[in-house]
């Protein structure tokens, strides 16, 4: 299975501007930005869509390590902080940082842990941000 998403960027990098769209549709020509990256415009930008992704896909995985340790029913609200830091001359996303809440009526608290833990070490996107990147280049001129 491979899903796309894509962005579009005219012009520079201060002052261009750019769109993201995904191949679902979900996200259709989306603007992003110097400004809604570094400053407060609003707008997207990809620190708060790899959160979004990985706080998403992360909360799946817990809640199928819940199911497996009989935990039912289970309310889950994750937040994945993305950080982004100037280094060594350029820009670095150096971190994500997930808070988690589970709510479980009678749930085993060491259970539930251990199922977070677990889905943390193999949920795919916490598995991508240690990926190799390749990349394939077309020039137009």
């Amino acid at each position: 299975m491979k899903r796309k998403g894509c962005a579009v960027w005219t012009g520079d990098l201060r002052t261009g501007k750019g769109a993201i769209s995904t191949e679902s549709g979900a996200l259709e020509n989306l603007p992003y930005g110097f400004n809604t990256r570094f400053g407060d415009e609003k707008g997207t930008n990809p620190e708060e869509l790899i959160g979004a992704a990985h706080a998403s896909c992360f909360t799946m995985a817990l809640s199928n390590e819940l199911s497996k340790a009989g935990i039912s029913n289970p309310r889950i609200e994750t937040t994945a902080a993305i950080e982004l830091k100037q280094q060594d001359g350029g820009f670095s996303i150096i971190s994500s940082h997930l808070t988690v809440k589970i709510t479980a009526q009678g749930a085993d608290k060491a259970a539930a842990r251990k199922a977070a833990e677990t889905a943390e070490k193999n949920c795919p996107v916490s598995k991508l941000l240690k990926a190799e990147i390749t990349m394939e280049t077309t020039i137009e001129v």
